[in-house]
């Protein structure tokens, strides 16, 4: 109800959204919940209001998200622009099938949500409501500054603020003194909006305040945020467990200490190889060709972690490379894996539970990395093996 009595104030026009992919459709039932979250800055005139769904989170996961903004060669005009994202995690093998029958439901969804946002504008009309002045900020009195011990940017407002983020610490509004440099944005970090970049400088700060030890980088801080939907308080939680973890076992010196045993130089079959079509560093696994057990029995899992540990830690450098190489931020590889020669073979428990594990490291602590995975030569049993 606040993003909707606000928007009558402040343009662009404002609907509560109906998500466009519904796993209804899927899934044979009448009612599903979804988390939506709108952030109106009427200082800068935008609108974002990103979704999810709650129903079946665990199985399948949407995302979607509509932004309003200014045109900027007409400040009549709005621009919108709508996108979703649909991974359907595990559905016993029929993942590819629903995820091609889900996005043409949501293609036929898109032109019912332009429907309803122009019934709406229609109805701001036949009340008379056809232009909204720019907004201004009211004037403040001295009083009211000093009884409230400083201000907040009344030009921001988010709806639907989760209570967990509402600490004097986190709710600080960047001026425009704590901007980051529009070159440094679109060179090194990649397209962020407002409420993002607002949230990469603070979490920043809180980490100049109360880490002690290494600062990580705005790019690294960044691959948190985005993990965890720019949620404040899980990014900081996130980030600070792996800085403990980098540096409990040192894996910031892993690239210069980090000796692979002979047996992993000959039979570990992967390796760098140059970059893909976007310029992301790409990496090639031959695992069909790899004898994992006996990689296992000769060398120990903590060595096969590590060796995997060092592997992430030279594509994050490899990325940096590329960024200054090719002028735009690149944050992320592409994995080619080749699966010919997998079989049953590659099913030991062992080796499973120890893959299992290096996963879990991997995506607790290098979230957002892997850009794109291409699985080539993929056997029969692949499905099989995906599923379990």
């Amino acid at each position: 109800e606040r993003g909707d009595r606000t928007a009558l104030r402040t343009p662009p026009p404002c609907v509560l959204h109906a998500p466009a992919v519904l796993p209804s459709q899927i899934a044979g039932v009448e009612h599903v919940v979804f988390v939506q979250r709108n952030v109106l800055n009427w200082k800068e005139r935008t609108l974002l209001i990103e979704a999810h769904n709650e129903t079946f989170a665990s199985r399948v996961a949407v995302k979607e998200t509509c932004s309003y903004t200014v045109h900027p060669e007409n400040e009549d005009w709005t621009c919108f622009e709508q996108s979703a994202s649909l991974d359907i995690r595990s559905f016993f093998g029929f993942e590819n099938t629903l995820e091609k029958i889900a996005m043409k439901q949501y293609t036929a969804s898109v032109k019912r949500g332009k429907e309803v946002i122009e019934h709406y504008l229609n109805e701001l009309i036949s009340q008379g409501t056809s232009h909204i002045p720019r907004w201004t900020p009211a004037p403040v009195c001295e009083d009211d500054v000093s009884s409230q011990g400083g201000l907040r940017d009344p030009g921001s407002l988010e709806a639907d603020r989760p209570s967990s983020i509402q600490s004097p610490a986190l709710e600080t509004i960047t001026t425009d003194g704590d901007k980051l440099d529009v070159d440094y944005i679109e060179r090194c970090l990649g397209h962020l909006t407002p409420m993002q970049e607002s949230c990469l400088i603070q979490l920043r700060h809180w980490l100049l305040e109360n880490h002690r030890g290494k600062i990580p980088k705005d790019e690294h801080i960044l691959r948190f945020l985005r993990a965890c939907d720019f949620h404040l308080d899980k990014a900081r939680e996130m980030l600070c467990q792996s800085l403990s973890w980098r540096k409990q076992y040192q894996v910031d010196l892993l690239l210069q200490t980090w000796q692979p045993p002979a047996v992993l130089e000959e039979f570990y079959a992967g390796g760098w190889h140059y970059q893909d079509i976007d310029g992301r560093p790409l990496y090639i696994l031959r695992l069909g060709q790899m004898d994992t057990k006996g990689l296992m029995k000769a060398v120990g899992e903590e060595a096969l972690l590590r060796h995997v540990l060092s592997v992430n830690e030279e594509g994050q450098k490899r990325c940096e490379g590329n960024t200054k190489q090719f002028g735009r931020p690149i944050s992320s590889w592409t994995c080619l894996l080749d699966l010919e020669g997998l079989n049953m073979r590659h099913l030991w428990r062992p080796g499973v539970k120890a893959l299992l594990r290096m996963i879990e490291v991997v995506e607790d602590n290098y979230p957002e990395t892997l850009g794109r995975l291409l699985i080539v030569r993929a056997p029969r049993v692949f499905p099989v093996l995906w599923t379990l």
